[in-house]
């Protein structure tokens, strides 16, 4: 298939570039930011803002098959203070491109990065699909927005769509050729940092309804996130909604021990207040993708922190 990707300079498009690449398919990045030197996967690479008028004339080609749409802006804490900036890269500028592709009649499969943070505060977990979306800050506002124009989409017009709500996605690609940039905010990232640099650690919050008073996250290897995006294209999965994690959860404090181990260090602490739309616990239950295709994550903690080292050590 011919596949563009939105926000292909990024994390997960990235490694969503590579891992469609690496399954036959020809790869359009799009992304307003230069293309990493790294990711060498592309047919074409349009470095503009995914709703600009180039890449929107562009899609109305219709020669797309389908369209993975990672571009966004994705920190819940920032979302808090700047609500405005949010809704108008996740919000307005997708909308723009779902009426683009309706205007057009473009018969393309859309794939959306969504994310648990529309969950908010879970009623139970592991969160699944069917369970109540209360969005506690505006990120995760700005993405259930879509999902349900989306959903309205589909049910109007025939959109075919398929939306991933990633947990925390985190690692990085098993054979090095991609992962985070320096100064990532997830803490994984920042605990690997703080030992590659050699600077003490800030853990938000001790006080959270948890055995060791710290969050609980459910921890999914990008690369399997990036495998679950090539399933996806297979018109047998049915145009929905589904969470992408690993059911099991892992406290901060966990990830920085098991960090520790495998940096072969020991990390300086500093604890902070705890950050404002921040969740207790945050799990999820993915059997309704594992029913519709045969996806498993295939890693846990132990490579996805492994990974990561080796891409931060390359």
């Amino acid at each position: 298939m011919i596949v563009a990707v939105t926000g292909s300079s990024g994390y997960i498009g990235g490694q969503v570039a590579l891992k469609l690449s690496d399954s036959g398919h020809t790869v359009v990045g799009i992304d307003r930011r230069p293309c990493p030197t790294h990711l060498t996967c592309f047919e074409h690479v349009i470095e503009e803002d995914f709703a600009n008028e180039e890449v929107l004339k562009f899609i109305s080609g219709g020669n797309i098959d389908a369209i993975v749409h990672c571009a966004g802006t994705s920190l819940v804490g920032p979302s808090m203070m700047n609500p405005q900036e949010y809704y108008h890269n996740n919000t307005v500028k997708t909308l723009a491109l779902l009426d683009t592709i309706v205007k057009n009649s473009i018969k393309t499969r859309i794939i959306f990065s969504s994310s648990a943070a529309v969950y908010g505060i879970p009623i139970m977990v592991p969160c699944s699909e069917v369970d109540p979306c209360e969005p506690i800050s505006p990120y995760g506002e700005s993405k259930l927005a879509i999902e349900w124009a989306l959903r309205s989409y589909h049910n109007a017009y025939g959109l075919d769509y398929v939306a991933f709500r990633y947990f925390n996605a985190a690692g990085a690609d098993s054979q090095g050729r991609h992962g985070q940039e320096p100064g990532a905010t997830h803490i994984i990232a920042r605990a690997l940092e703080s030992v590659k640099n050699q600077s003490g650690f800030a853990l938000y919050g001790n006080n959270y309804e948890t055995a060791d008073g710290t969050c609980i996250r459910d921890y999914v290897h990008v690369e399997d996130i990036a495998d679950a995006h090539v399933a996806a294209l297979d018109k047998t999965v049915l145009s929905g909604v589904y969470n992408l994690g690993t059911n099991q959860g892992t406290s901060n404090l966990e990830v920085i021990h098991k960090v520790a181990q495998v940096a072969g260090v020991n990390i300086a602490v500093e604890l902070k207040a705890r950050r404002e739309g921040d969740p207790s616990t945050l799990t999820a239950e993915s059997i309704k993708f594992q029913a519709a295709t045969a996806w498993q994550p295939k890693y846990v903690l132990q490579d996805i922190i492994q990974h990561a080292w080796n891409w931060y050590n390359r």
